[in-house]
């Protein structure tokens, strides 16, 4: 919860010794009757109008503060209050400003930020409860915060090394397939080259059947020599056995 000042009660203290000297606060009080309203946004302007008039910088500051808070622009209610406590000496105002810087840093889910917040706040005002249930309640949210950062990087971690082993296994797999690849090679460039070692030996066979050689070729040149020889004789041998016939000139 933000603490709004009222800013008659602020008032109190300021000396007014002309009309004019007033018209800068009267923005203030005007942004009060907005904030009260409810209007918000329309309050944020009366503030801010008011700082650009002179109006008293701590109070616009701060109720400028809790009209952003209000719309729910938490960052922007954190630097309007972070600037406060600069602003003043007094510790009631320095604490409800780190209040609800604290209050701003807790909505923004800068829950160490709010921690330090509510701590300075209590060291000006240490008797104030809500701020302490506020610092309990900080850091609470900042341990589950810690908690969910650390197992996000543990999940990330995990997630990583998930990757990496998933990596490490395709490399491994893949490895594996080129060797596969690598010895049916091998297999089939042997059984190609048993093949043609066969066909070559085969050729060479072949081409060894279908050559004479010099000794087989005299060999069966011989016989063939011997063979005709044989048939010469034979056929001499019949001329003798049936005679021959020898032509006689008569002698006239």
């Amino acid at each position: 919860m933000t603490k709004v000042l009222n800013i008659p009660l602020l008032l109190v203290c300021m000396a007014v010794s002309a009309a004019y000297a007033q018209q800068p606060n009267d923005h203030i009080e005007k942004g009060n009757a907005l904030y009260k309203d409810g209007k918000f946004g329309e309050a944020e302007m009366s503030y801010r109008e008011g700082q650009t008039k002179g109006a008293d910088a701590f109070i616009t500051g701060f109720n400028l503060g809790d009209a952003l808070y209000k719309q729910e622009r938490y960052e922007e209610a954190a630097q309007a209050f972070q600037a406060l406590p600069n602003l003043t000496d007094d510790k009631e105002k320095k604490a409800a400003a780190f209040h609800n810087l604290g209050n701003s840093y807790l909505k923004a889910q800068k829950y160490q930020e709010s921690v330090d917040a509510f701590k300075q706040s209590l060291r000006n005002d240490p008797s104030d409860l809500e701020t302490k249930y506020n610092l309990a309640y900080a850091k609470r949210m900042l341990q589950q915060q810690q908690q969910q950062q650390q197992q996000n990087q543990d999940q990330n971690q995990d997630k990583k090394n998930d990757q990496k082993q998933d990596q490490q296994q395709q490399k491994d797999q893949q490895k594996n397939e080129d060797k596969k690849d690598d010895q049916q090679k091998d297999q089939q460039q042997q059984q190609q080259d048993q093949k043609d070692q066969k066909d070559q030996e085969q050729q060479q066979q072949q081409q060894q059947d279908n050559q004479i050689s010099k000794e087989d070729a005299e060999r069966m040149l011989d016989a063939l020599n011997q063979e005709e020889k044989d048939i010469r004789d034979r056929l001499e041998q019949q001329k003798i056995r049936q005679g021959v016939k020898v032509k006689v000139e008569k002698d006239w």
